[in-house]
């Protein structure tokens, strides 16, 4: 039988590798699309 804190310390872990993934695919994402969402927000604002 595995000790209970291993198992969590092990969850823990799995938890900040997906929430690290998650951040880079953002970075990524907006890294390309940025300028796009830049160029809408700035064209809203010249419409108020």
């Amino acid at each position: 039988m595995k000790d209970l804190g291993v198992l969590k310390g092990q969850g823990l872990v799995e938890y900040a590798l997906i929430l690290t993934f998650v951040a880079v695919v953002v970075v990524i994402i907006l890294a390309f699309f940025g300028p796009a969402i830049s160029g809408v927000f700035s064209n809203i604002i010249a419409g108020l």
